[in-house]
């Protein structure tokens, strides 16, 4: 798979949103050429299989983008009574639904990030009591993205043995 190479002279928000492209696509194709039954196929008992992985990633990339920054009402599947609610992957949602999925909320995301002034501008809606800067938003989804994406990594060389970056 081709995968967003990020610039070497890129200004800053181009660089981010290079690198964390770099891992979205990442994340994508640890999914590439599994049966379904692979894809949900979890590594340990409270594991996360890599469709839910992705899964929860689309959604990560909703509350940053969409509903702290950008302000918009999304519903979320996040709830008291199952806060891990976005890593389960419905029956009836397939390989297909959930790359689908993401790919749109990373749509959003980097047009909210395109329109956006400045990466000094602070989200509409403040996450855990505090305004997050877009650039804060942007890291933090590098990290976040990075993190899953090492788990994927391990998980999808333990499915098949396939590894790579």
């Amino acid at each position: 798979m081709e995968r967003t190479q990020p610039p070497y002279d890129g200004d800053e928000r181009t660089t981010l949103v290079a690198f964390l492209d770099f891992l979205r696509e990442t994340m994508v194709w640890k999914l590439e050429g599994l049966a379904e039954e692979q894809a949900r196929w979890k590594p340990t008992e409270g594991g996360n299989s890599l469709l839910g992985l992705v899964r929860h990633l689309g959604y990560v990339e909703n509350w940053w983008f969409r509903v702290c920054f950008h302000g918009e009402e999304d519903p979320l599947p996040y709830n008291e009574d199952d806060p891990d609610a976005d890593f389960k992957v419905p029956d009836d949602w397939t390989i297909a639904d959930v790359v689908d999925f993401y790919k749109s909320e990373i749509e959003h995301s980097n047009k909210i990030v395109a329109g956006a002034a400045s990466l000094d501008e602070m989200s509409t809606i403040p996450a855990r009591k505090a305004h997050r800067s877009l650039r804060w938003i942007l890291v933090h989804m590098i990290e976040e993205t990075a993190r899953h994406a090492g788990h994927a990594d391990i998980t999808r060389e333990m499915l098949d043995g396939s590894v790579g970056e």
